[in-house]
């Protein structure tokens, strides 16, 4: 095969690759967008709203996917593990915080690095949660969310092999770390607030009750 020939399958090749590679960038774009409107949803409590952007974000996924598969060197850059991740994030979010099943990576369709460290991200917006528990009064709730938040941060610690494997599960997971000590924070701090609260109540109660009792004996 003559230099030519050869130079000519090659640029044939690339060009293929650059165009399957623009058109999944743009779907993996569209994907992180989607997942961006569910986990916003999720947190306004807009159900219907959140299954359509996961679905959609689902389905574009794929689709990126799918042109990729041809092209291993592109389908491995970084930008589709990137969509993976916030489409595990978003699914992961939405359903500790309406209280269903962990979904799998394999139920998700995405591989296994993306999955943990969309599960790290994903204890961010737990936090978000359980702040806007804590406004509510919800404290129950605000605890069993900095529960899983603490089982997810036991599981990625576990995770112990190099970055080329987990894709910088390390630094996810000390992000992690810093959301679950100040999330532990504030909610320890809430519930002395409270215990202070209830305990203030009470003397004022107690004293209430004292002052009428020698207002009465006064006035005999």
């Amino acid at each position: 095969m003559s230099l030519k020939d050869i130079s000519t399958r090659i640029g044939q090749r690339f060009e293929e690759m650059d165009r399957a590679r623009d058109q999944s960038l743009i779907n993996a774009r569209k994907v992180i967008k989607n997942c961006s409107l569910a986990i916003r949803a999720v947190h306004r409590g807009e159900a219907a709203e959140v299954e359509q952007f996961l679905a959609e974000a689902r389905k574009l996924l794929s689709t990126a996917c799918d042109q990729l598969r041809a092209y291993p060197d592109v389908y491995y850059s970084g930008f589709l593990q990137d969509a993976e991740k916030e489409y595990a994030e978003a699914q992961i979010t939405n359903r500790i915080v309406t209280g269903q099943s962990l979904p799998t990576p394999e139920e998700l369709g995405v591989d296994y690095a993306p999955f943990l460290n969309g599960m790290a991200e994903a204890v961010g917006e737990l936090r978000r949660q359980v702040l806007d528990l804590l406004r509510r009064g919800d404290l129950e709730r605000a605890e069993n969310l900095l529960s899983m938040m603490d089982d997810i941060y036991y599981v990625l610690i576990s995770m112990d092999f190099p970055d080329a494997i987990t894709r910088g599960l390390r630094r996810s997971t000390d992000i992690a770390r810093g959301c679950l000590e100040k999330t532990r924070g504030d909610l320890t701090h809430h519930s002395a607030g409270q215990n202070l609260e209830r305990e203030l109540s009470s003397i004022r109660n107690r004293l209430s009750v004292e002052a009428d009792q020698l207002l009465q004996a006064a006035l005999r």
